[in-house]
């Protein structure tokens, strides 16, 4: 018999990804989706034609409303669920700071709640986010470098990390963090500075535009493949012990060293398309982020399949293709 998860935030980039993954494996995959999600189910529409009639099923229901995922929760007694649902823009949660933590946070202590309150006995994945360490401590991060969150989306992420780490502590429950540094791919929203980038230098192929406008460009990131990265989260939930893991390449690139490399591969000067508007600033900046994730390779055997250079192209080519652009 297959077994069977359940996906909140399938239709985004990591969703689409982790469901592509658990397809593959034989899983029976059940996503969460908003009423208003029908435009990002774009992601999953390939999916359709081989897995709609027997493995692939979407329910509505919000992360917001608990009641509505307690009952859906009862009724699948999926054996695994991955808690991937957030407002996950950083910039746009300073913005909406009271949503970003009702979503990101509170929507965490729903969805162990409802485990809990159901009596049912899944194995849980929470999306904790590099962003957590914010104004970091110690460089690289580990599993045990200190928090120091600077956004409503980092706070937000914080509470969610450690209720999970409480739900695991008080009432036994298999749950374990992810503590995925940035991963990018073709599938990324386009209003992240990485999908901005590629989206924009295919507009300024078919000349429809002849600028990108960017924030603070020398903020360093350890960029990675999505796809790489959802392989990790199950991996998680596949280990005899829950426990938490950093995910990460454990190298280091500005945004401007990112669009460089974009631009150059199809033979563009990065410094005469990039313009610098402030309101694409962070009210706190985060400087750095780069981890170390020697233990998801001693213990979980994952280690990053794409390198920063494949990443950017992997990007750019589909972007490129999507606008009917030939390189």
């Amino acid at each position: 018999m297959s077994k069977k998860a359940l996906i909140t935030g399938i239709s985004g980039q990591d969703g689409s990804y982790l469901a592509e993954l658990l397809l593959s494996k034989g899983y029976e995959v059940h996503g969460i989706v908003r009423r208003s999600s029908s435009v990002a189910r774009e992601r999953l529409e390939f999916l359709y034609p081989e897995y709609k009639d027997k493995k692939l099923f979407l329910h509505y229901g919000d992360i917001t409303d608990g009641s509505s995922l307690a009952r859906l929760l009862y009724s699948l007694k999926p054996d695994e669920i991955y808690n991937l649902a957030a407002q996950s823009h950083v910039k746009i949660s300073f913005d909406v700071p009271e949503y970003t933590a009702d979503v990101v946070g509170l929507g965490a202590i729903r969805l162990l709640e409802s485990i809990r309150e159901t009596g049912i006995t899944p194995k849980f994945y929470q999306a904790s986010s590099s962003e957590m360490f914010g104004k970091v401590l110690e460089t690289p991060q580990t599993e045990t470098t200190p928090f120091h969150p600077r956004s409503p989306y980092a706070c937000a992420k914080v509470f969610a990390h450690y209720a999970t780490v409480n739900y695991r502590e008080s009432y036994g429950l298999f749950a374990c963090n992810g503590i995925l540094f940035n991963h990018e791919s073709p599938r990324r929203g386009e209003n992240f500075v990485t999908r901005k980038i590629t989206r924009g230098i295919a507009d300024i192929l078919s000349k429809k535009t002849d600028k990108i406008y960017l924030g603070n460009i020398e903020a360093k990131r350890d960029w990675g493949y999505a796809k790489d990265y959802v392989e990790a989260m199950w991996l998680m939930l596949q280990q005899p012990e829950p426990d938490d893991y950093v995910i990460a390449t454990g190298e280091t690139y500005s945004v401007r060293e990112f669009a460089e490399e974009a631009f150059k591969l199809v033979g563009l000067d990065s410094e005469k398309y990039i313009a610098i508007d402030k309101k694409y600033f962070r009210p706190a900046e985060v400087d750095m982020l780069i981890g170390d994730a020697l233990k998801a390779k001693t213990k979980l055997g994952w280690k990053p399949q794409t390198t920063f250079t494949e990443l950017v192209k992997i990007m750019v080519m589909a972007d490129c293709v999507a606008a009917g652009i030939k390189l």
